[in-house]
């Protein structure tokens, strides 16, 4: 009966103990029966009968042993895996730096600004969307949409043939020429260059050289490397705008200029002796026709002084005749000695022709005397 009595006290002890864990509370009973766990020495019992440990002063620390708790314990706060409840800062800047790099990334890939001169193709996922015009342009985020600027009103130039190696080609009187030339071009639709050209100059070199070979095949040598380049020019620029506009490459030819225009470096020589003899030939030519138009012209004169004096003719025929037998008589015996005789039986043996003439020994013997006055 006594012990069954003595659990009933101690369950009823531990529902209603009102005592701290290191000693009995205020108003709490103890020492007496119906406690489980008597007191120390001390006058405090805890639950394992040890009396507390005594805090240290305030603004004193501790030993050793705490400081090395108490940093080990904000360390573990602070760092990864604590119990801190803090947000930790280290991690509030990833998150903000995260944020302006978003940003950002939005920023240059949804806003373009488009140049005079330029045009930019839109890509949805690859695919052509859209042309932007100058100015500027807002696309979705890439990698949603892309936008590639072109340069359409930069003028490109390719050079075939140049001094180190030789563009030999067959003429139509089946000789060979070497030539250079340069190809000028720009594009017209950003969309078709982008996209229907693997290799854009190297599809216009091609292209050129193609159409520079169909159009020296038909002319001759002379016309080739002489007043034919104009023809063979446009020729060329015409069949191939032909072909890039087929392939739908958007370009426009802006011009095809022939730099040189020679034979065979082995036959050079001989072909500039051949052109200078022509030269010299055409200039003998236009020396002839230039005399031929003077007398032509003159003879044209001599008509229309004939004329001229017809209709004079026609209106007094005696007179007129006369006038012209004077005219001519002046004409012929301008420069001949004359003597007129009017008295009747003068003898004909007389050397009345000389009397006005002078010696050629005197007037050699006149002229050297002049020129000793004029020294």
């Amino acid at each position: 009966m006594t012990s069954m009595t003595g659990w009933v006290s101690r369950a009823r002890a531990l529902l209603v103990d009102s005592k701290g864990p290191w000693g009995p509370g205020t108003g709490g009973v103890s020492g007496g029966v119906d406690d489980p766990l008597p007191p120390t020495s001390d006058g405090g019992g805890g639950p394992w009968r040890e009396a507390p440990r005594a805090r240290p002063a305030p603004g004193k620390l501790g030993n050793i042993g705490n400081l090395d708790d108490l940093l080990r314990r904000s360390r573990a706060r602070l760092g990864p895996g604590g119990g801190g409840t803090g947000r930790r800062p280290d991690r509030s800047l990833i998150i903000w730096g995260v944020i302006a790099l978003a940003l950002l990334w939005l920023l240059f890939t949804t806003v373009h600004r488009i140049a005079p001169e330029e045009r930019g193709v839109v890509t949805t996922l690859g695919r052509y969307s859209r042309t932007l015009g100058p100015g500027i342009g807002i696309t979705l985020p890439s990698p949603l949409e892309r936008v590639q600027k072109v340069d359409v009103e930069n003028i490109r130039a390719v050079e075939l043939g140049s001094a180190a190696e030789e563009t030999l080609m067959l003429t139509g009187d089946q000789n060979i020429i070497d030539l250079a030339y340069s190809v000028r071009w720009n594009i017209r639709d950003p969309e078709q260059y982008l996209f229907n050209l693997a290799e854009p100059e190297e599809t216009v070199r091609q292209v050129a050289e193609s159409a520079m070979r169909a159009a020296v095949s038909g002319v001759t040598l002379n016309e080739a490397i002489g007043e034919g380049r104009g023809e063979i020019e446009a020729e060329v620029q015409e069949n191939m705008q032909r072909v890039l506009d087929a392939y739908r490459s958007g370009i426009v030819l802006q011009g095809v200029a022939i730099r040189q225009a020679d034979p065979p470096a082995a036959v050079n020589d001989a072909f500039k002796e051949v052109t200078a003899a022509q030269q010299q030939a055409q200039s003998y030519v236009n020396d002839a026709n230039a005399y031929a138009l003077q007398l032509r012209q003159r003879a044209q004169g001599e008509a229309t002084a004939f004329d001229r004096i017809y209709e004079q003719y026609r209106l007094a025929p005696e007179v007129t005749r006369r006038r012209m037998y004077y005219e001519t008589m002046e004409r012929v015996l301008q420069n001949v000695d004359k003597t007129i005789v009017e008295t009747p039986g003068l003898t004909p043996y007389l050397p009345l022709q000389q009397q006005g003439r002078t010696p050629p020994a005197a007037q050699q013997g006149g002229q050297q005397a002049q020129q000793g006055g004029g020294q």
